[in-house]
């Protein structure tokens, strides 16, 4: 009904309840009828929320910016979310810049998503492959020499990245085993130093 029939008096309960919403389902109900409501009362609310202690409130803010869209946000998103100690912190924080980064700003974007490869499990390492190939060419330097770092870890993931990157229908699972088959190697095999 918040979103049927907006009025700006609802925007404040929103807010307050995306940061403590437990549901997913309705937390993205909450971001729904948030997206309803002018720009101009939501946004800066929102974008307050960047701040707060809490993850899930800061991750919610996020997810609620990328569905709003308004690109003029993108400078209130700062280094410290895209590496947010928070997993789902982050992973909203990667999909939310590349969404409205500015395209000028796609290389910086690029090194900082890149420092964070190797980072957690699963599905943080797929989040964070998504989001550096979605953001494009800018993501592929970077990725490249991430992929000859002495971190194993980190060069699998990189690896893994770039082979998506090259061949989306493989899936995740694939590239992964493909990244650890090519660093048991070593750096002179197959997609290393000689090969």
């Amino acid at each position: 009904a918040a979103g049927s029939d907006p009025d700006p008096g609802f925007v404040e309960p929103l807010v307050e309840r995306c940061g403590v919403e437990s549901v997913f389902h309705v937390r993205d109900m909450l971001t729904w009828a948030l997206t309803r409501h002018p720009e101009a009362v939501t946004v800066p609310r929102v974008v307050a929320e960047l701040r707060s202690p809490d993850a899930r409130a800061r991750s919610q803010a996020l997810h609620t910016l990328s569905k709003i869209g308004d690109r003029s946000v993108w400078p209130a998103i700062p280094r410290s979310l895209l590496t947010d100690p928070d997993d789902e912190v982050a992973r909203t924080a990667w999909r939310t810049a590349v969404l409205l980064a500015p395209e000028g700003e796609a290389a910086e974007l690029a090194e900082v998503l890149v420092s964070q490869l190797g980072r957690g499990g699963r599905e943080t390492q797929m989040s964070l492959s998504r989001a550096l190939i979605e953001l494009g060419e800018a993501a592929v330097p970077p990725v490249r020499a991430a992929a000859d770092r002495t971190d194993p870890r980190v060069r699998g993931h990189a690896l893994a990245t770039e082979q998506l990157r090259r061949d989306p229908e493989a899936g995740f699972a694939y590239a992964v085993e493909e990244a650890k088959r090519v660093v048991s190697l070593g750096p002179d095999g197959p997609g290393g130093a000689e090969g």
